[in-house]
């Protein structure tokens, strides 16, 4: 597996984040995936025209790993060889880490979710999450959670500013 570089590392440009993902699966695992894309698609991922949130991974059964409903808008400048905007997507990964990956998503429950997209060394690479669906119950208590702590938070910076 590939430690995926945080976006604040250096040779590493941010282009996209998927909140929702967070939010709606528990990630277990993440790994770092190339992907296939067309010129004018590359042109438009600079000017930050991709979306990640309805986004989502499949193994297919000749062994090549897909990116489904991410979006990509055309290119501005582009001309009758635009591409697709909600195309599939080709993602590359070793061999091992597909294999790996058909036994983790053959389990119930378990999806890849792309959940940032960023330049390296002047490539675009996907960061997918391997997660397990949150039930409503999972979600409500992320959600108090994170409500206790920020305020938590404010009453420590209201104490600090009274001292």
């Amino acid at each position: 597996m590939h430690a995926a570089r945080s976006p604040s590392a250096p040779g590493v440009k941010p282009v996209a984040t998927n909140r929702k993902a967070q939010r709606d699966y528990h990630i277990v695992e993440r790994l770092e995936a190339g992907i296939v894309l067309c010129g004018t698609e590359v042109k438009s991922v600079r000017q930050g025209n991709l979306t990640l949130n309805e986004g989502y991974a499949r193994l297919e059964p000749d062994g090549a790993v897909m990116l489904y409903g991410v979006h990509i808008n055309p290119y501005d400048h582009g001309n009758v060889h635009n591409h697709e905007p909600a195309r599939p997507r080709k993602l590359l990964l070793h061999r091992r880490e597909i294999k790996r990956l058909f036994g983790q998503t053959a389990i119930k429950g378990n999806t890849l979710v792309p959940l940032r997209a960023y330049f390296k060394r002047g490539r675009l690479k996907i960061e997918l999450g391997l997660g397990k669906g949150k039930q409503q119950i999972d979600k409500r208590e992320d959600i108090k959670r994170k409500s206790a702590q920020r305020e938590a938070e404010r009453a420590m910076r209201m104490r600090q500013q009274r001292v």
